[in-house]
């Protein structure tokens, strides 16, 4: 059995989602490009992520900046590979963000154990097969388009999708077809519906208010509100100043049954998510208490 289907089993004893934390190993990703690009600052970020409560750490040497250019695996490899040693040896479920199945090989062998793919397979089983041969879990994040070809994040018609969560669901399913085939448990499949990507602020916000509408696919939910620009379809602000907006997305998910929740503010989600959790317990207490 896979580290994160391990996780996932512990996870649904207690009912709450698994917290991914994010280190992007770029100079251009859109909330934090550069923060963490050289190596020891890279080793620091995931030092954080664990002591701030991370189950899972999500490395990626690739931006998905709207209008990136694919960056060559060996240049993706030199990025990541510390992290991910530094991340397998402090002992933390590690995932490798990529849309090339020669860095999650190599991350694969480098003891990474989740492929963390934004292309919805677009380009074939490639990562699937080397998630199944790794006996290793694969995200597959619904999206419609490369990131070159991206406007921007939140921009695209209103009329792009009938029903958002029917159409993402239906084109979902055909990516997660192909990784079946390609060998892997349905288990070992997550759904990420890819908030802001070739979707604007309204169809994330549905895919939010929905998500529960997912449960019956069969594989576990993973979503990535942090920082995204829906959050400030009402109020404006830039990636940083987003957390207000993060955690009460990341509490929408998690009460609609998201399995994990990709965020780069771990601490502080993980501290809503704990206070969420009192009250609720304390509800029927309180209840029980005043008859």
């Amino acid at each position: 059995m896979g580290a994160l289907r391990t996780l996932l089993e512990r996870r649904e004893r207690n009912d709450e989602p698994l917290l991914m934390g994010v280190v992007n190993v770029t100079p251009d990703s859109f909330s934090d490009g550069g923060k963490h690009f050289e190596a020891d600052a890279a080793r620091r970020r995931v030092d954080e992520l664990i002591e701030e409560g991370a189950q899972v750490v999500d490395i990626g040497g690739e931006s998905t900046r709207p209008g990136s250019a694919a960056i060559p695996a060996e240049e993706q490899l030199r990025r990541t590979r510390d992290a991910i040693r530094h991340a397998v040896d402090r002992g933390v479920v590690v995932s490798i963000d990529t849309t090339n199945p020669e860095v999650a090989e190599e991350a694969m062998r480098l003891g990474a154990s989740v492929v963390n793919d934004v292309s919805c397979l677009r380009e074939g089983d490639g990562l699937a097969q080397v998630a199944a041969r790794a006996g290793a879990a694969l995200i597959i994040m619904h999206a419609r388009e490369p990131m070159s070809r991206m406007r921007g994040f939140s921009v695209c018609p209103d009329d792009a999708y009938g029903d958002v969560v029917a159409d993402v669901r239906r084109e979902w399913g055909e990516a997660a077809q192909g990784a079946l085939r390609a060998g892997l448990s349905a288990a070992d499949v997550l759904f990420d519906p890819g908030l802001g990507f070739h979707k604007n602020a309204r169809h994330s916000s549905e895919l939010v208010a929905r998500l529960d509408e997912f449960g019956d696919l069969g594989h576990a939910v993973v979503v990535g509100p942090s920082r995204k620009s829906f959050l400030a379809a009402r109020v404006k602000s830039d990636p940083g100043r987003r957390l207000g907006g993060t955690i009460a997305a990341c509490l929408a998910c998690a009460a609609r049954g998201a399995s994990i929740l990709r965020v780069h503010d771990v601490l502080e989600v993980r501290q809503a998510l704990a206070v969420a959790r009192e009250v609720r317990g304390l509800g029927p207490h309180l209840m029980r208490g005043s008859r």
